[in-house]
This record gives C-alpha cells, sequence and structure tokens, in this order.
C-alpha cells in the first residue's frame, strides 16, 4: 500500500481557508478546493494526526480515485478499478453514502447501487466469497459527483468531527464546534486580552477559543472511525494521540468569560469547560448581555446571539441588534464580532462592520460582522 495518499477533508461553507491553511501547519499538501472541501496529500500516518487536530474539518476522507462519471455504466468501472481490497476487510461492513450535485448521475439510491456492486465485484477478486458477511468493524465508502466528476473515497472520522465529547447531545440550538472554533480564531485572541461571549448557551466558543489558545487539539476525547481499520496499525494511533497531548500548554496565559442570562446554560456552559479540560481559563456566570462593561480591561466580544430561526422571533431579534448597538457603545474600544442570519444587522445595530463574512451554521446562511474599533 502507498505510504503518501490523497485526502479530502470536508467542511463548512466558508471554512475553506481556515482549514487549508491548518493543513498546511500539519505538514499536509494542498492540491485542490472546491465549496465546503479542501483535499490534499500527506503520509498515511496522517489520518490519525489530522483527525484529532482538526479544528475546521467535519470529516476526513481518504481518496481512492476520481473519473469522470455520466453514465452509470462509467460509474461502475471507475468504482470496480479503484483498489478497495487495500482498505476494506473480508468480514468489514462497507454501507454507501454519497452527494450528486449538478450532474447527470442525480438519483443517490441509484449510484448507491451502482457503487456498492462495484465495490463488491472488485472485493471478489481478493476473497473467494460470493456474499461478505459484513459482521465486522464499519469502513464506509462515500461518493461525492460534482458536474459529472466523481470522488470514490472512505470515511475515516466516523462520527463527524465537530462532535468533540464535551457537550451534552441535548444542548439546544446549538452553534457547531467546528463554527465555534473558526469565530474564534477570526476574532484574533491574544493572551493579554479578554473574550467574552455573553450570549453564551453551552459556552462552545470560550471553550473553543480556549482549547486553541492552549494548542488542545480537539480530538483527544473522542474515537475515531479508522482506529479499527486494517489500512492503519493501532500503534499509529497511540503515537499520535500520545503527541497531541505532549503539546498541551498547561501554563498558557488566556481568559475567557462565557455568560448569559439563563443560569442552566451558563450551568451547561460550566461542564462543557470542565469535560474540554479548559475550565480553568473559562469562567461562567450569569450576566445580562445588554449590561456587560470592560472592567478596565482590554476585551473582544466574540458572540452568536438569538437570529430569529432560533429561540426568539424576528421582532425581538431585531429589537435586541438595536439595543446592543446603543449598550455596547460603553465599550470603548472591544472588538466586536458577531454571527448573524439576519442581512439587516448592521443597520439594526448602528454601525457598518469593518469586515463581513459568510458563514454557515449547519444549513443556514450567516454572516460574521466584525468590527475591529468599537466607536462611541
Amino acid at each position: 500500500m502507498a505510504d503518501t495518499l490523497n485526502f479530502c477533508a470536508v467542511c463548512l461553507f466558508g471554512l475553506e481557508r481556515l482549514l487549508g491553511e491548518e493543513l498546511d501547519a500539519m505538514g499536509c499538501r494542498r492540491t485542490e478546493t472546491i465549496d465546503g472541501r479542501v483535499f490534499f496529500t500527506a503520509p498515511r500516518e496522517y489520518i490519525a494526526r489530522v483527525n484529532i487536530r482538526s479544528r475546521y474539518a467535519e470529516r476526513i476522507y481518504i481518496v481512492l480515485g476520481s473519473f469522470m462519471a455520466e453514465t452509470f455504466d462509467a460509474l461502475f468501472e471507475g468504482t470496480r478499478a479503484l483498489p478497495w481490497e487495500e482498505f476494506i476487510g473480508r468480514d468489514d461492513r462497507f454501507p454507501v453514502t454519497g452527494h450528486a450535485i449538478k450532474s447527470k448521475l442525480y438519483s443517490v439510491p441509484d449510484c448507491q447501487s451502482i457503487v456498492k456492486k462495484a465495490i463488491v465485484e472488485r472485493m471478489k477478486r481478493f476473497y473467494p466469497l460470493s456474499v461478505f458477511p459484513e459482521t465486522g468493524p464499519t469502513c464506509r465508502a462515500e461518493f461525492f459527483i460534482l458536474r459529472d466528476r466523481a470522488w470514490l473515497m472512505i470515511d475515516t472520522s466516523g462520527v463527524p468531527l465537530h462532535k468533540r465529547g464535551y457537550r451534552p447531545e441535548t444542548v439546544t440550538a446549538p452553534l457547531r464546534e467546528t463554527l465555534a472554533a473558526a469565530l474564534a480564531k477570526l476574532s484574533r485572541p491574544r493572551p493579554e486580552v479578554l473574550l467574552w461571549d455573553p450570549f453564551c448557551g453551552s459556552g462552545t466558543i470560550a471553550v473553543e477559543a480556549a482549547m486553541l489558545m492552549t494548542d488542545r487539539a480537539p480530538g483527544l476525547s473522542r474515537s475515531f472511525a479508522a482506529q479499527n481499520a486494517k489500512y492503519l496499525a493501532a500503534s499509529v494511533w497511540k503515537d499520535a494521540f500520545e503527541e497531541a497531548r505532549s503539546e498541551i500548554k498547561t501554563d498558557a496565559v488566556f481568559e475567557a468569560y462565557a455568560s448569559d442570562i439563563d443560569p442552566e446554560c451558563v450551568r451547561i456552559a460550566g461542564e462543557c469547560a470542565e469535560r474540554a479540560g479548559v475550565s480553568r481559563y473559562v469562567k461562567t456566570f450569569v450576566a445580562d448581555a445588554l449590561e456587560i462593561e470592560t472592567g478596565g480591561r482590554r476585551g473582544t466580544v466574540v458572540c452568536n446571539p438569538p437570529y430569529g430561526e432560533r429561540l426568539l422571533d424576528r421582532k425581538q431579534c431585531e429589537a435586541l441588534y438595536k439595543t446592543m448597538g446603543q449598550n455596547w457603545k460603553r465599550l470603548g474600544k472591544w472588538q466586536i464580532y458577531v454571527l448573524s442570519s439576519h442581512e439587516g444587522f448592521e443597520r439594526l445595530y448602528g454601525r457598518r462592520a469593518d469586515k463581513v463574512r459568510k458563514l454557515y451554521n449547519g444549513m443556514i446562511k450567516c454572516y460574521y460582522y466584525q468590527f475591529f474599533k468599537n466607536k462611541d
């Protein structure tokens, strides 16, 4: 098997640049970027490294091959020609999932069936079986067809990477951890500057900021699909986890506030910070976001206030944004970063942002309004 592999990292729309820069810093070589996907090459052992360390990727796939597929025959033959036997064991479960976008082959169920049959036919060449038991570990095959070009891949992540393991599944209206990490990164956190999320919910922004500033890899408290795979030795995972743990900064200087008007949110935020291993850097408390003050400190507000699709109706959100703009003048020179799906946020807030970045919170299109210098 090859020591260097082709990969695809999937991310939320708008995070491609951050993800690409992160992969560069890990030593990967980027080859192509399209909406929501960054393709790269790296040594085989980076399967563990990237899964454990990536803050912005949703999944990491091994790309077995890519080819034009305008017909089912082309999809079948192209899939059958790939070395599936190098990654799927004789007894492994290999379900097939995928997407087809702007292509002649648009029926996902039909494509699933074709890809499954092609993999089985390929596997029969190497295993003397007419029926595969599929009773072992899961090795999920994935196809992605865009404008008639098909990529055939193996999922190495399993549970999506935004699920770090520190947040309860029952939390209402969650901000995805990968997006929270991006919001924190884009706010340019610094050791001497307080980061405050006054609409903290479950504390995800503050927790991700603290993990970023302490070099705590986000995947240290979870497992991955490829840990049970035939194509990567268990020792590689052991070494990757140990290396990531050894790089945590235990003497980091950083402080984040996670406050909310809802005491239950504050309780959950404190538990999340504890489970994530960053409770010494995240202070949680009950407070009205409209009444926060600087306390004479340098600071940055990074927040995801309610925006109509969740928690409050549109009129309530608009009233909230107006009051935020009025009351936060007292924060002086603090920088303000706000995620909202409301395209009229700047008008309601009373100021034009210095920069606006389009991002997606799941399927909701949002805007990250960035005010680099708060003005009176």
